[in-house]
């Protein structure tokens, strides 16, 4: 149920469905952006998602792999977004924590640059 509510809310963004997100999420939400914002409550999550949707489009969020502990689901993906008429990329990860009702209470993303390269190679 867990990676299915992960599923769920990466389509919601794909989408630009509002609805969804108010499902997946407790009212009490705690959300740390991997570059700093951070929202807290479904109010403030609400906005956020109204407001970036009105400049922004999801084009791809793949997950890669979900990792699930208690109630906790560590979750390898790839984002791309079209922002400002410029498209970016990024690969992340994301720390999700749930409560008993099965909605995420609390969530971290952190980032990684998509391009790896070895130095010493």
């Amino acid at each position: 149920m867990k990676k299915e509510m992960v599923r769920k809310y990466f389509q919601a963004w794909i989408d630009a469905d509002i609805d969804s997100i108010k499902d997946i999420f407790s009212k009490n939400i705690f959300y740390s952006e991997c570059y700093g914002p951070e929202y807290h409550g479904i109010d403030q999550l609400l906005q956020w998602f109204k407001d970036w949707n009105r400049n922004g489009k999801v084009l791809e969020w793949s997950i890669k792999r979900m990792i699930e502990q208690d109630n906790t689901l560590v979750i390898e993906w790839y984002f791309e977004c079209e922002y400002n008429s410029e498209i970016s990329g990024f690969d992340g990860v994301t720390i999700a924590e749930f409560n008993e009702e099965i909605k995420i209470c609390k969530l971290q993303e952190f980032q990684s640059k998509h391009e790896h390269y070895q130095p010493y190679k």
